[in-house]
């Protein structure tokens, strides 16, 4: 493991000398701590081997993110590590993606052991993928299988390039990973609070806003406590304490999940309760959230059945196209972006006019090139 400033100058200046792409990948602790940072960088590049780096205790990566922000980073499931990795000053302009590169390349199993299997036949140690990651010192069978994950990531990326140019998908893949290394951060999620599982039994604004105390003062706890959220309370004990609304402790303490908790912290998440009782009408949360885009699929028939007729055609062809190009659907065209030109499709249904609005939502240039023709002729049908 890299923990002092030493060692991390001496790789940052082994991985700046080396050559080719650099295999890159991030270990988190979700389901242990408090948020998505990274507790392990694992690295790997001809010419400079293997490296463990330990964000803990070297916060700081931005000068070895510098030394190969322009090598070309390849990385499993990008957008999974690229947040963690941007956090400690790792920032890539250029990567390859595996997970994604099989996806495109039609491959049925796409986790990094399969995929190590099937496209170069060797088969990687399993065991320790939930381990918690922030451990100290981490014990050496967990550090050997960190470094695997990067040991093959490189082999794997060059087999797949010429799988995937083979397949004449080469340049639809460089746009999806340019997509990817170019996407900005992404912004705070609002009303987080309104994810909590099981909210599908919650419909009373009241219940809403007691939902909503709960999860916030969970949340400021886990925070300076540095544990998951779910290790703090569970997400049933919340819903449950809303449905229920109980006046006192005495009547939480008799709900699954708050049996257990000591008086102190009874009475913590009963001020959280009381507090959602106590708020005026006004103040209450609105039902569902705000919504942006279409309405869901399912009132297309009541709202306007001409744009639910439009959907039905568009995702047949969507879904005979994607089965044509052997990829999954969602990699073709995101569904949303099916929806949104479904339901205000531009006025002129040619090539042009379609390719454009497909465009303005985001899709790249081969997704254009791809779908518009049977977009077209999909939304043409539907119309008539």
């Amino acid at each position: 493991m890299i923990a002092d400033a030493t060692a991390l100058a001496e790789v940052t200046a082994s991985f700046a000398s080396g050559h080719g792409p650099v295999a890159v990948d991030a270990e988190r602790a979700s389901g242990y701590r408090y948020g998505q940072r990274a507790y392990l960088v694992q690295l790997r590049r001809e010419g400079a081997g293997t490296a463990l780096i330990d964000p803990v205790a070297c916060p700081d990566l931005s000068e070895l993110g510098a030394a190969i922000a322009d090598t070309e980073w390849v990385l499993h499931a990008a957008t999974q590590d690229l947040p963690c990795l941007r956090d400690i000053g790792m920032v890539p302009t250029r990567i390859f993606d595996t997970e994604l590169a099989g996806r495109l390349a039609g491959f049925p199993r796409v986790g990094l052991g399969a995929m190590v299997e099937n496209v170069l036949g060797f088969v990687l140690e399993k065991g320790h993928s939930a381990v918690d990651w922030s451990t100290r010192p981490l014990p050496e069978p967990w550090l050997r299988y960190a470094a695997l994950d990067v040991e093959l990531l490189v082999d794997l990326r060059d087999a797949l390039e010429k799988e995937l140019d083979r397949q004449g998908k080469l340049e639809w893949a460089r746009q999806e990973f340019d997509a990817i290394a170019s996407a900005p951060p992404p912004e705070p999620r609002k009303d987080p609070w309104r994810r909590t599982s099981g909210m599908h039994k919650v419909r009373r604004r009241r219940q809403l806003a007691v939902v909503r105390e709960l999860w916030q003062t969970r949340d400021r706890i886990a925070q300076r406590r540095d544990v998951s959220p779910g290790k703090v309370l569970g997400d049933a004990a919340i819903v449950e304490a809303a449905l229920a609304l109980p006046p006192n402790a005495h009547a939480l303490a008799a709900l699954n999940g708050f049996g257990r908790v000591n008086r102190r912290q009874l009475e913590q998440w009963q001020s959280a309760v009381d507090r959602a009782r106590a708020l005026s009408e006004s103040q209450l949360p609105q039902p569902g959230q705000p919504v942006t885009g279409p309405p869901p699929p399912r009132a297309w028939a009541d709202k306007d059945p001409a744009a639910a007729a439009r959907l039905t055609a568009a995702r047949a062809a969507v879904t005979a196209l994607a089965e044509r190009l052997n990829m999954p659907q969602e990699n073709l065209i995101t569904p949303d972006t099916v929806r949104r030109v479904c339901w205000e499709p531009p006025a002129t249904l040619d090539e042009e006019s379609v390719g454009a609005a497909l465009a303005g939502h985001g899709a790249r240039p081969w997704q254009v090139e791809q779908v518009t023709p049977v977009l077209v002729r999909a939304l043409t049908e539907g119309a008539s």
